[in-house]
């Protein structure tokens, strides 16, 4: 079998497990780098304000955009579900007038 075959059912494979409730089997995977400069400026956030927003410290966003540090594997995860919900994100963390301001605005 080819290789890409195999990755496909391993993964199918961790899918099963997962909806069986099993997490034996079952990796998450998280990106290897993130973009955080692309994923603020989709949010039309400044780094003070994508910083605030999301509990990062002012000086992590500057350092991970300036190339000088890359965002640990935890928040690299974080980074990646604010990319792709970044409304349900300010909600969980209580911050609905933002996510409807920035709703309202596009």
């Amino acid at each position: 079998m080819s290789q890409m075959f195999e990755d496909m059912m391993q993964g199918l494979d961790e899918v099963q497990s997962f909806l069986e409730g099993k997490r034996d089997g079952y990796r998450v995977h998280v990106p290897a780098a993130v973009n955080v400069k692309e994923i603020r400026g989709q949010l039309q956030m400044t780094q003070a304000k994508f910083a605030e927003a999301f509990g990062f410290s002012l000086d992590a966003i500057k350092h991970w955009e300036g190339g000088r540090r890359q965002p640990e594997v935890s928040a690299r995860a974080y980074l990646t579900v604010i990319a792709k919900e970044p409304e349900a994100v300010m909600r969980a963390l209580g911050r609905e007038k933002a996510a409807k301001k920035k709703r309202a605005a596009a």
